[in-house]
């Protein structure tokens, strides 16, 4: 009998639904993969939007196409999808790895007070309370990302310890019914040195890539910004691209690369 998907956008849903079904360890690391007819089949769906799904979770590196012989369930590095928020604790169970959460700080503090100037980042008077927040997060109990993050606290007034050791996600539009629309972020390429390589657990002077990045409201309002360390073996980002373009940056200028954010 086919799985029926009720409800819009049905493209969203499909790539929900499949990756719940390697969430669920209905297919292991290594396993084949459902072929486009299977899918048509269980969901009812369109081969097209089949293939979409497929090519969609090749890309992000969910799944691996080999070709001539068919689509298999892709193990070991985490990906980072610059396309979407991403739960951090979806990504670590999609790859087969068990998440956890080291909360190293989370403390209220003034805007004018941090150690970045976060009034101007966030939009907010130097006056207002903002909460600082620092995770380690593991995958498999090896630490993996080193997040320094400060979140506008009257949107999440009574944040506490247990929220922060979740999905940040989940407590903002379950618990706070926040609309979360997206994120403006930059990436480079740094090594990773001192207190930050002795929490990572990498040699100093390793390979890492440091996400500066701010969340937004419904409306453009800010919720968040933070500066998050990921470990350079551990991770792959993953986009994909669209037509060719013609137009070019300026001389002298850097490129800019905007994406999404992981919770």
């Amino acid at each position: 009998m086919a799985r029926r998907l009720v409800r819009d956008p049905i493209y969203q849903q499909l790539n929900q639904a499949l990756r719940d079904m390697i969430r669920d360890k209905e297919f292991a690391v290594g396993d084949q993969f459902l072929t486009e007819r299977q899918i048509c089949e269980q969901f009812g769906v369109s081969r097209a939007t089949a293939n979409k799904a497929l090519s969609n979770l090749v890309a992000e590196g969910v799944l691996e196409f080999k070709r001539g012989v068919g689509t298999f369930v892709r193990g070991g590095i985490l990906d980072y999808d610059l396309r979407a928020l991403v739960s951090f604790t979806e990504k670590a169970i999609v790859a087969q790895k068990t998440p956890a959460t080291q909360v190293l700080l989370l403390e209220a503090t003034l805007a004018k007070d941090a150690a970045t100037d976060v009034a101007e980042k966030l939009h907010i008077k130097p006056d207002e309370v903002v909460h600082y927040i620092e995770r380690l997060r593991l995958a498999d109990d090896v630490p993996v990302i080193l997040e320094h993050r400060y979140v506008v606290t009257k949107f999440c007034p009574d944040l506490s310890k247990a929220d922060v050791a979740g999905s940040l996600f989940a407590a903002w539009t379950e618990k706070y019914k926040l609309d979360v629309t997206g994120a403006d972020q930059t990436i480079r390429a740094v090594p990773i040195r001192g207190k930050e390589a002795k929490l990572l657990h990498v040699r100093s002077g390793a390979a890492g890539l440091l996400v500066t990045a701010t969340g937004y409201l419904s409306g453009g309002v800010p919720l968040w910004w933070e500066q998050t360390l990921y470990r350079g073996d551990a991770y792959e980002f993953h986009n994909r691209l669209g037509p060719i373009q013609t137009a070019r940056p300026a001389a002298g200028t850097l490129l800019d690369i905007k994406g999404q954010k992981e919770a």
